[in-house]
This record gives C-alpha cells, structure tokens and sequence, in this order.
C-alpha cells in the first residue's frame, strides 16, 4: 500500500513569523486597532485568518482585515519566510523512499504554491492544497477531506503539522497525526491533540515516516 503524506507549510516546512505577524500588524493599524502582543501574534501562526481576526477587531471587520492583510501579504509577506534547517534533505529522503508528498495548508493553495516554489520544495511534492480566497476549506479537516477525495487510492496517510488544528484535521479524517515541535505548537499542544509522534527537529522526520504505518 503507498504512503501519502501531507505536509503543513507554516512552521513545518518554513518559519513564516516575519511575514505574517507583519501582514497583521499592517492590517491591524490600517483599521485602527491597537497593535496585539507578542505572545497573541506568536499563537497567530497555523490557525486560519478568518479565526484570528475576528479576536483583534472583530467579526464584521474581518474580511476587511483579510483582505489588507493579503494586500501587503501578495507584495512582499510570502517572501518573509525562511526554510528550516534541514527540512529539504528531510523532504528529500522521505521522498526518495517512495512516499508520496502533498502540501495542507491553510493558506490560500495560490500563495501556499508560489512560497514552496520559492524555496525549492516544490519538486518534491505531487500537490499543494490550500483553501480559497474566500476561507473555503481553511479548516485542516475540511482540506484533508478534500485532497482524500482528490487522491482516493488505498493508502497508508500521515498528516505532519505544528499546531493542534492539523493534527485534530488529520485524526477526523483517519489519517495518522505527526507533531513537529520546532514549528509554533508545544510537545503540550501536540500531545494533547492525539500526536502518535513529534519530530524535534527536521531531520527527525524520516526515521518517523519511513516504513513506520499507523
């Protein structure tokens, strides 16, 4: 049976903190609001937009606060990133042992696409799942049913993430929960979310992946 293995983007293959919490803070001050913690814009990382503004200035401004956050995102946010340490040879040896990769993530697939192509990952990934401008399947259980559906074959499936929401995505939809704790969730968050494992680390991901079915 083959191994389908998803691959959250923002603190699992890259640290997007400088990007995003600029993007909010941008956001944020365009609407008049006052700038947000350190500790608040640390946990903005992994949840979806659509549940961290309506926190900072509320629900009927949100879709506005998306849409100058992505204002600043599209020119220059998504390149604020940076590529954990060892997280291409990761890619690399999981890739290599016949696994196949995908992206879940839930930013929107246009923007998640462009930032792995960015940072040369995008070869070794079959496809890059995101959700729609609008916040349609921004929630990690929603995706990874959808990109399921989209490759429906029998197969051993392992969603990797840093935060509570792709874990508790991947046990809704059956699919073997793995934590990284270099990302923005602690070993606590993970653990408590059902993580069967939690990589230290990205070159701890092979040794978990590779012929280790659920």
């Amino acid at each position: 049976m083959p191994t389908h293995v998803y691959f959250d983007l923002d603190g699992t293959l890259t640290d997007p903190f400088e990007g995003i919490t600029k993007c909010i803070l941008y956001a944020v001050e365009k609407l008049g609001f006052p700038e947000p913690s350190d500790e608040f814009l640390h946990s903005c990382i992994g949840p979806p937009l659509y549940e961290t503004f309506p926190e900072l200035v509320g629900n009927e401004l949100t879709l506005k606060a998306v849409d100058l956050y992505r204002e600043r995102f599209n020119e220059i946010g998504w390149r604020e990133n940076v590529a954990y340490d060892g997280i291409h040879d990761a890619l690399a040896a999981v890739a290599g042992s016949g696994c196949t990769l995908f992206v879940a993530t839930s930013k929107p697939h246009v923007a998640a696409k462009k930032i792995v192509n960015h940072f040369g990952m995008g070869h070794f990934f079959k496809d890059v799942y995101g959700c729609e401008l609008d916040g349609t399947r921004a929630n990690k259980s929603e995706l990874l049913k959808y990109a399921i559906d989209k490759n429906p074959v029998a197969a051993t499936r392992m969603m990797i993430g840093d935060r509570k929401h792709d874990l508790i995505g991947a046990i809704a939809n059956g699919i073997r929960p793995i934590g990284v704790s270099y990302g923005y969730g602690s070993t606590e968050e993970l653990n408590a979310a059902g993580a069967t494992a939690i990589a230290a680390a990205p070159g701890d991901l092979p040794d978990i992946i590779i012929d280790k079915p659920r």
